[in-house]
């Protein structure tokens, strides 16, 4: 294998490129990025960049010294807009093409859009320079922010407008947020977060409309209810950047389908991060990000699935001044219990809480809220029961084979 293009400019893009290097690649190596930035760091965007607490500099994934040993030929500020058939080829928007041996996909995930959505005011918050503008638009006096969606960059937002002392209203179409992530329980004790903060959290009802000519006055919900707004942020999920593999022989599916080795329906192609979905599922979690490249590296380079990833699901959230860490897997059925902590008027007490996830006598997974070291131990006695589940399954397997 002589040349490697990696389409995505991303955490994952940086990663994937770290282990051609470590696990021997020493071909051509091509970068390509619809940014024009160097890969950086996302999750800050919603905190600490956006408060002002932490600049461009501290976002930077890599160095000059680092980016000098990849070696690679960085093609920034452009994107690709096709793939032949085979995967031997990468076109790009401004008519190159770059032939390779193999293609590491990384190209993320993009914020979705509610229609109006162009109007001055209305922001999504997935790229530095969306933070950037967004970042701009609050430092013009107190404003009144409407953050549309409950989720993690919904809530991230939020807490991070609060902080700069803007009025602000969360509004989540579903019942409560994070019920999907977290089950309804833990998810109303997350929701409390909200409102021992000041925010207004709306839920139940989605958005009909965006009120304003060219800059946005109001929020008109699908119930009839109008709120005032100076700035709207959207923070309703993400699609997968595949628009680009149309016309080629992947298989897609929200997302770019691989197997438990990220590897595609092509034999030279994987796939990372945002965009791919490993084993029938798709994870926009930083920890996927970085831990998927070097199975999928190793595969690359192997020419068929050697590995597969055997890691335990781990995120984590910062709102309103608390750190909100989950592992493990957890299923509608699992009952939930507080371990240690408890509750103050339905939100987090002082010293926390960390609740566990059970079924059928295990634990299936552990939310924490501000108990770091009880959770990290929680979480590595998860990662040792996945490692004798699976040791279990495989004896099954060989009892059952022989």
């Amino acid at each position: 294998m002589r040349t490697v293009t990696i389409v995505g400019a991303s955490l994952s893009g940086l990663y994937a490129a770290r282990e051609l290097r470590a696990q021997g690649f020493d071909g051509r190596l091509v970068i390509v990025g619809d940014e024009p930035h160097l890969p950086y760091d996302r999750p800050p965007l919603s905190k600490d960049f956006l408060t002002g607490l932490a600049d461009e500099a501290r976002l930077g994934l890599t160095d000059a010294e680092e980016t000098a040993g990849l070696d690679a030929d960085w093609f920034l500020g452009t994107r690709a807009r096709g793939l032949d058939a085979r995967g031997r080829t990468v076109l790009l928007d401004d008519g190159r093409t770059v032939s390779t041996d193999g293609v590491v996909i990384a190209t993320g995930a993009s914020a979705r859009r509610l229609p109006g959505d162009s109007l001055a005011g209305v922001h999504t918050l997935r790229t530095l320079d969306d933070a950037l503008a967004l970042r701009e638009e609050l430092t013009h006096g107190p404003r009144r922010v409407v953050v549309i969606g409950g989720g993690f960059i919904g809530a991230e937002t939020a807490s991070s407008c609060a902080s700069l002392g803007h009025t602000v209203t969360v509004v989540e179409s579903a019942s409560l947020p994070l019920v999907p992530q977290l089950g309804a329980e833990m998810a109303a004790v997350c929701a409390a977060l909200h409102r021992r903060r000041g925010v207004d959290l709306l839920t139940g009802t989605g958005v009909a409309r965006l009120h304003g000519t060219v800059s946005v006055i109001g929020v008109e919900l699908a119930d009839g209810r109008l709120l005032d707004a100076d700035v709207v942020i959207v923070g309703i999920g993400a699609t997968p950047n595949t628009g680009w593999l149309a016309g080629s022989t992947l298989a897609l599916r929200d997302g770019v389908l691989c197997d438990d080795g990220c590897v595609t329906t092509l034999p030279q192609v994987v796939a990372v991060g945002d965009v791919a979905r490993v084993g029938g599922s798709r994870a926009e979690h930083w920890t996927s990000a970085t831990e998927q490249p070097r199975i999928a590296v190793a595969n690359l380079l192997a020419g068929h699935t050697a590995e597969t990833l055997r890691s335990l699901p781990y995120f984590w959230s910062d709102q309103y001044g608390a750190r909100i860490q989950f592992a493990g897997r957890r299923h509608p059925d699992d009952t939930v219990c507080i371990a240690e902590g408890g509750l103050t008027d339905g939100a987090p007490g002082s010293d926390g809480l960390l609740a566990l996830y059970e079924r059928d006598g295990r634990t299936t997974a552990v939310l924490s809220v501000d108990r770091p070291r009880p959770f990290m131990r929680a979480r590595r006695e998860l990662v040792r029961e996945l490692g004798r589940a699976e040791a279990e399954a495989g004896e099954r397997a060989v009892t059952a084979a022989s």
